[in-house]
């Protein structure tokens, strides 16, 4: 399978996973976000929420570091509000997924595909009155590299800010 097959059939299975029905936060904001990521990678972040404390997430965008297009998607836990206020929570998660890196070092000479786990945690700026919400985690990254059929460690670090349906 192609590296671009690969990454678009990972970005259709979150989108379908996503279209569950759900009712969790309904009534507050919506249970889909849609937004931006600025980090490792920085593009389009997106949020599912399945119940009041689980989430899918993903993000589709460039990887600097990584040096290609990275696809990226979570199962994630929200256990803890470390901060409630009427204006706003702010809940701690936590979460495990998969990432899929094309990498291009350019020139030919370091391209190639990367396929593994990731294990990611972060705080949620969310809002009670507006449909937004921002966020900051870090995801520990173990993959399979194809260039050397290595595998390899990696970290992603990134914030962003998503508006809900």
């Amino acid at each position: 399978m192609s590296r671009i097959r690969a990454s678009l059939l990972l970005t259709c299975a979150t989108f379908a996973w996503a279209a569950l029905p759900s009712t969790a936060h309904a009534d507050e904001k919506g249970v889909f976000g849609a937004g931006l990521i600025i980090g490792e990678p920085t593009g389009l972040s997106l949020k599912y929420y399945l119940g009041d404390d689980t989430a899918i997430d993903g993000a589709i965008g460039g990887a600097f570091l990584g040096k290609g297009l990275q696809v990226h998607a979570d199962y994630l836990w929200h256990p803890w509000i470390l901060e409630s206020k009427p204006s706003f929570a702010l809940p701690a998660y936590f979460g495990l997924g998969a990432r899929v890196l094309d990498r291009n070092g350019g020139g030919g000479n370091d391209d190639h595909f990367r396929i593994g786990a990731r294990f990611v945690g972060g705080l949620l700026f969310d809002f009670r009155e507006v449909p937004l919400d921002v966020f900051v985690e870090v995801a520990g990254v173990a993959d399979y590299r194809t260039k050397g059929d290595a595998f390899g460690l990696d970290i992603n670090l990134g914030a962003g800010v998503r508006y809900y349906f």
